[in-house]
């Protein structure tokens, strides 16, 4: 296969924004560059498997793998490449495993430069991941950037699963679109961090399936919208068993921005516990003063605030 040093610089700085890659990953991984295989490394007990069609790939991890990561990150550096791809994890019964993924574009043209990911996430009993998703653009070019990642989890009886989605530079447009089914006794945790400028949309939309007794969910956002870029978040729970479901969208606004939070809460069945919670607002000028009067600069002063609440 290919080694991933043999990417161009380009395509190796977006690997390390996307994925802190500075060199060959321990364990699995495979990387795709402007639509194709860059290079793939399996372990003994994950093996990742080109799709027959050509759509994608299958990552199939082995009940009762403990300690080990597979890294399938993405990086486009030619104007004007649109893809869909279709990526498959079979998580086997006992496992524990962190999964990193994440799309980087360079885009120094006039055409838009576009990926769109369909991540599905199959969890046995008692299996535990950590999945790591960051988006991030760059580029002088006229072009786009633009991604539209999508994931359907389907977890099994007391299964774990903890999911970071970060996406803090440079994309233009961004459609999420997350789904997922629990079984009894399974926990789902998503953390979302987001900062949108300039005229950037944003739009995260979430539906969590709380199936099973026990299962349980928390879906958190914390976002930042500056100049005239705009976001939705968009949270649906449904507890269709005795479970808890918690949903919390916050979020600062700066300029012309603007921000939709719109929760949706169905409880059927008597047991189910379910809340929502959001709050949008601009920085306090009291949090400015304070800095300033350290002898920030307002800009600055903002920033750090900025940077401290995404963290």
């Amino acid at each position: 296969m290919a080694d991933i040093m043999k990417v161009d610089q380009i395509q190796m700085r977006l690997l390390e924004e996307v994925a802190d890659l500075h060199e060959v990953p321990a364990g699995a991984y495979n990387i795709r560059a402007n639509g194709q295989l860059a290079g793939r490394v399996n372990s003994a007990n994950i093996e990742i498997v080109s799709k027959e069609d050509g759509t994608g790939i299958d990552i199939h991890i082995k009940p009762g793998t403990k300690r080990e990561s597979v890294h399938i990150p993405v990086v486009l550096s030619q104007s004007g490449l649109t893809e869909m791809v279709y990526n498959d994890f079979y998580i086997g019964d006992d496992a524990d495993v962190v999964i990193v993924a994440g799309c980087g574009i360079h885009n120094g043209g006039d055409k838009d430069s576009e990926h769109d990911g369909i991540h599905r996430f199959f969890l046995g009993k008692n299996a535990k991941v950590k999945y790591v998703e960051k988006h991030y653009g760059e580029g002088d070019g006229q072009g786009k950037r633009i991604l539209n990642p999508g994931t359907e989890v389907t977890m099994e009886e007391n299964s774990y699963m903890e999911m970071e989605m970060v996406q803090i530079k440079g994309v233009d447009s961004t459609k999420r679109n997350t789904t997922a089914n629990l079984a009894a006794g399974a926990k789902l945790i998503i953390r979302e961090r987001l900062l949108t400028h300039g005229s950037q949309d944003a739009v995260s939309g979430f539906v969590v399936n709380l199936n099973g007794d026990g299962s349980s969910a928390n879906v958190i956002s914390r976002s930042v919208a500056k100049d005239d870029s705009s976001q939705t978040f968009l949270a649906e729970i449904n507890g269709n068993a005795k479970c808890a479901g918690h949903s919390e969208c916050d979020a600062i606004i700066m300029g012309n921005a603007k921000i939709s939070a719109i929760p949706k809460i169905t409880a059927n069945n008597t047991d189910a516990a379910l809340i929502h919670e959001a709050a949008i607002g601009k920085i306090a000028g009291e949090q400015l003063i304070k800095l300033m009067t350290l002898g920030l600069t307002e800009a600055e002063a903002e920033a750090q605030i900025v940077n401290g609440f995404l963290k």
